[in-house]
């Protein structure tokens, strides 16, 4: 929440009042968590003793991976399952219940959670599938289960999931049916998907990547992943927190969420996603450009930038940085020093390092003059240091200790290839002792497979990641530095501007009343005006005898531009005529619009001709928005003009926005070096263009009702900016 938004008169009542309600709802669910993941007892309702059935899964694992609480099985056909006495009901149970496990038909869920109600549980896992990925029955169920648990405060996990572990010694508890327990390390793991749970037990068994906590939540019908993140954001076993999730469910929620576990809390912890799928809405045609280029994927990607979140595409590079970010300092900048026994896969490592962005450190004198002592004639002391083909641990020791110790180096990536001569076990340990010694980051990549297999079974129980090949590598100490910068930025908070909301009310309700949802240029501009937006000098011409006033009004040169709400791309249609120099011109323009424009769209509410002064020449760039149905406001700002689509050099923010946020915006577009200057232009006056960006934030913010917007072009210049068109599209009244 922000101070300064509660406080000031335009703050939207019911934005604040839902804003409040979140905050309590989350509170309650993180209260509750504790119940799920530190039970001092739990029942497993539907407890079988049949070999094979997921029944027997859970209470197993329950029973033989050193669960250090009571295990109750419920099942009114058994007496005992696995020689533990079992019961009819939880509520036949003597002792109180921490928490419930559900391995029921999806049917018979309602009465067992009525009974865990009744009995005081506090938390359940439903690993029962049969709910809304079933369809209109099982969603219907869903929200019956949804409803049931949050009026006997619960918290639910599931259903249609694997389950939960958690491998802290003090409770060392399975509740899932995977096929093994986690190994105890400190990555958290989160996964909507269940079946990827078990792939990924079984490839982190196999690479010896230990869990502090693992995470199945299936439906999210009441735990979500921001209630999670909650939890392990707290959790002293946790170091980094790994997600694979196919949607979010709060998408300002999981931003502040995230934003406080990365960077604003006394012990920060990263956070990897892995995000697959796209909705349904996030596809829908738009009429804006903003609206038409704010994919899902899109807004999924400003949502993580702006949570701190590290977006990766594959499973491997998840594990890949996690083992990294899980085992290994943050590096100060991006300087590398590269040490490799073998020339091409050094020269491999620095193309990779170089397209990640990062920098080859330059090697102080005194470190070169050590290497110099320490290496034979023919090895390279610059970096990449070559230490040569026949170089066993002692060379690679003397090497690292120099690299290590130069004050102008950030970390090291050490490359091994397998020469007959190359003793690789000991120069894996020294790695590992090195690694220990600085607090640099160390990455590895002993290239090969059954040769080096020892030495990367050494890398990995001691903490030192390792990669199979150098580009691995590069990739994931660019996301560390990337990490580094997140928690050194500069902190800013969310501006608020003096702004003339009640006439934008009065064009909204003007519009709504005369059942129109697109607003034409001016009013649009009328609206972009009463919130401190540099508008051109215009007036709307309805009939040819006003021209010559509104004209002498504007000034030559000028712009004419065709006025219609049913009309929204005008150029298209010859609608937009520049540079008109003299009232004749004016006049010629003027009848030639209105004949067009009937031509082309004889059914269409022709207002007039906007006349608007014509703007000097500067670099175009379009601001604009769009409402996404499960995140709201999303922000675009990209290169403008003619060429907003065709280069779609563009990026998204979720409002509200911080200043830095607005900030980032503005630097992370391919095309920033033209608003930089190039080829003796001055720099566009970026602050002005920063400041339009966040006034469109509150906008959009303090009217919910704006669908769609867009500013294209705003026009920047050395100093200031104006805004040459516009367009606003509300939503439909019946959706709001």
């Amino acid at each position: 929440m922000n101070p300064k938004r509660d406080q000031h008169p335009n703050f939207t009542p019911v934005f604040k009042a839902k804003a409040l309600e979140a905050a309590r709802e989350r509170a309650r669910a993180t209260r509750q968590l504790q119940a799920l993941f530190e039970p001092s007892n739990v029942a497993v309702i539907g407890a079988s003793a049949r070999p094979g059935s997921v029944g027997q899964a859970v209470f197993r694992n329950l029973l033989l991976n050193g669960f250090t609480g009571t295990i109750y099985p419920v099942n009114p056909g058994r007496g005992s399952i696995m020689s533990v006495k079992a019961y009819p009901a939880v509520t036949d149970i003597d002792d109180p219940v921490d928490m419930a496990v559900l391995v029921l038909p999806a049917a018979a869920v309602p009465e067992a959670l009525d009974q865990c109600a009744r009995k005081g549980v506090r938390g359940a896992v439903i690993i029962s599938a049969g709910f809304k990925e079933t369809g209109a029955a099982g969603k219907a169920l869903e929200d019956r289960i949804r409803a049931q648990v949050r009026e006997a405060g619960i918290a639910l996990l599931g259903p249609n999931c694997l389950g939960l572990i958690n491998t802290d010694p003090a409770v060392s508890l399975n509740a899932s049916f995977a096929r093994s327990m986690a190994q105890p390390g400190n990555i958290a793991f989160m996964s909507q998907s269940g079946a990827l749970c078990t792939a990924i037990l079984d490839y982190a068994s196999q690479h010896k990547i230990g869990f502090s906590k693992f995470i199945s939540f299936g439906n999210k019908a009441d735990v979500d992943e921001n209630d999670l993140l909650r939890y392990l954001g707290k959790d002293p076993h946790t170091q980094v927190i790994l997600m694979y999730v196919e949607d979010l469910s709060h998408g300002l929620d999981f931003i502040h969420i995230a934003r406080e576990i990365t960077s604003e809390q006394d012990t920060c912890k990263p956070i990897l996603a892995l995000k697959s799928g796209r909705t349904e809405e996030g596809a829908r045609a738009a009429a804006s450009h903003t609206g038409s280029m704010a994919g899902t994927d899109e807004v999924y990607d400003a949502v993580m930038a702006q949570g701190g979140v590290l977006r990766v595409e594959t499973v491997q590079e998840l594990f890949d940085y996690a083992m990294a970010f899980a085992n290994q300092p943050m590096p100060r900048d991006d300087r590398v020093a590269i040490v490799t026994n073998a020339g091409g896969p050094g020269i491999m490592a620095t193309d990779a390092c170089v397209r990640q962005g990062l920098r080859l450190a330059h090697l102080s004198p005194d470190v070169q003059n050590l290497l110099q002592d320490a290496l034979p004639a023919a090895a390279s002391i610059k970096n990449p240091v070559d230490v040569l083909g026949d170089a066993r641990h002692e060379r690679y020791q003397a090497t690292l200790e120099a690299v290590l110790g130069d004050a102008a180096t950030d970390g090291v990536i050490v490359i091994l290839t397998p020469q007959n001569m190359t003793d690789i076990d000991a120069v894996a340990q020294c790695i590992s002792d090195l690694n220990l010694k600085y607090d640099k980051p160390v990455l590895a990549s002993f290239m090969g497979g059954t040769d080096v297999a020892s030495g990367v079974a050494i890398l990995r129980r001691n903490g030192v990641p390792h990669y199979p090949f150098p580009e691995g590598a590069a990739r994931v100490f660019k996301a560390m530095r990337t990490y580094r910068r997140w928690l050194e930025r500069e902190r800013t908070e969310e501006r608020i501007f003096e702004v003339d909301r009640a006439s934008v009310q009065r064009v909204f309700a003007r519009a709504r009343q005369e059942g129109r949802t697109r607003l034409p240029e001016t009013e649009a501009m009328e609206v972009l005006q009463a919130y401190g937006f540099p508008v051109l000098r215009s007036g709307l011409v309805a009939r040819r005898e006003d021209l010559e006033g509104v004209c002498d009004t504007v000034g030559y040169p000028l712009v004419m531009k065709i006025t219609s709400p049913d009309i929204l791309h005008k150029t298209d249609i010859g609608g937009v005529e520049l540079d008109i120099a003299d009232l004749e011109s004016a006049r010629q323009v003027f009848d030639r619009m209105l004949t067009v424009a009937r031509e082309h769209h004889p059914d269409a509410a022709i207002w007039g001709v906007n006349v608007q002064q014509m703007a000097q020449k500067g670099r175009e760039v379009i601001l604009g928005s769009t409402r996404d149905p499960r995140f709201g406001p999303i922000v675009m700002f990209g290169l403008g003009g003619i060429y907003t689509e065709a280069l779609q050099d563009v990026t998204f923010r979720l409002a509200p926005l911080r200043q830095l946020s607005a900030r980032n915006m503005l630097e992370q577009i391919r095309g920033r070096k033209i608003l930089e200057g190039i080829r003796g232009e001055p720099p566009a006056d970026l602050d002005a263009v920063q400041e339009c960006l966040e006034r469109l934030s509150q906008l959009l913010i303090e009217f919910p009702v704006i669908e769609e917007l867009d500013i294209n072009p705003l026009i920047a210049y050395a100093e200031g900016a104006a805004v040459a068109d516009a367009r606003i599209i509300l939503s439909d009244a019946s959706t709001t």
